[in-house]
């Protein structure tokens, strides 16, 4: 076997053939070359497979034949993989030429990250922002940074924030040696916020690289509508329940409570909706949670290296904007 490369892409994929060559041909554009590319198929029918292995032979393709949604696919990419750094990118993205070598300078200048942000661009609005980093606010609701505000330079700095939207995010592998990969419990939504609190409770921490840019075509691959509402009213409580330490939480337990709240009240303002339904139904679920997230929130309390005032300081306050992840 070849030498290990010292960075491996992980996308998971299903029937996004039509993504594949924007996706693809920018990786082969690529400044930095000492890396792999692994394509984790979600049991696509639209003949991506064979797609792949004629027009990228490149790329090494897991087959998994069945959808195990994002976390499935990310983690059965991540069992193949051999970089030191470990990079998830959906289909539905291209990625400027340097956004592998930014990534690595980031990792190798800063022994404590362990996770590096990337500056996401809507693909066709180059000028718009995705997410410049994710940010976690004290009432319990993620969101992405700059989402939808024009780049003028505001979020040009390197620096330290909470999370990494998994569209486009990287990994040391030393970090999730340590404290896991992505929790197929969360099928999709919100596992990039609960890694991203494994990692500060671990005493990693994570940074914003503007030099890492991608252009993503926004939930063109999934993820929105019914399902994602569900996901997305499950998950935000599976991320409390797991991570959020117990003086924080009774600490700032009225505030997530309103926030809850506001979500129940404008799903239910929106009853006639599928979308709507499907949000009370998740929340529902995340409520009754709390049991499967216990064991492991145990383990991750138990073996957390970082007091709650150094991780208050890192979470937002509640009126912080930043559109919903």
């Amino acid at each position: 076997m070849s030498a290990a490369p010292r960075l491996s892409v992980i996308i998971p994929h299903w029937n996004g053939r039509h993504h594949l060559d924007d996706c693809l041909n920018a990786l082969r554009r690529q400044t930095f070359s000492d890396h792999e590319v692994i394509v984790a198929d979600n049991g696509s029918t639209d003949g991506s497979q064979a797609y792949l292995r004629d027009a990228f032979p490149e790329v090494r393709l897991v087959e998994l034949g069945q959808n195990r949604g994002f976390t499935g696919a990310c983690n059965a990419g991540y069992g193949v993989s051999r970089g030191e750094f470990v990079c998830l990118l959906n289909n539905d993205t291209e990625a400027d030429p340097g956004w592998l070598a930014a990534i690595v300078d980031v990792f190798d200048r800063c022994p404590r990250v362990g996770i590096v942000a990337t500056k996401l661009l809507l693909f066709d609005q180059r000028d718009r922002f995705h997410s410049a980093g994710d940010i976690y606010r004290l009432d319990g609701i993620p969101g992405n940074r700059g989402v939808w505000q024009r780049d003028a330079g505001q979020y040009d700095r390197e620096e330290p924030i909470f999370g990494a939207c998994g569209a486009a995010a990287a990994y040391r592998r030393a970090m999730v040696d340590e404290i896991g990969f992505l929790d197929d419990a969360f099928f999709f939504s919100c596992e990039d916020v609960d890694i991203a609190w494994r990692a500060h409770l671990a005493g990693w921490e994570v940074r914003y690289a503007p030099a890492a840019v991608v252009y993503h075509k926004l939930k063109a691959s999934g993820g929105s509508g019914v399902v994602g509402s569900y996901h997305d009213g499950r998950n935000f409580l599976y991320v409390i329940w797991k991570n959020y330490p117990a003086a924080l939480l009774r600490r700032h337990a009225g505030d997530i409570l309103r926030a809850q709240w506001r979500i129940s009240r404008e799903a239910l303002r929106a009853w006639r909706g599928a979308a709507a339904r499907a949000r009370l139904r998740g929340q529902l679920a995340g409520l009754l949670g709390l049991g499967r997230m216990w064991p492991a929130r145990r383990r991750i309390q138990a073996a957390r290296r970082i007091d709650d005032r150094t991780l208050a300081a890192r979470l937002s306050p509640v009126d912080a904007t930043g559109g919903d992840e």
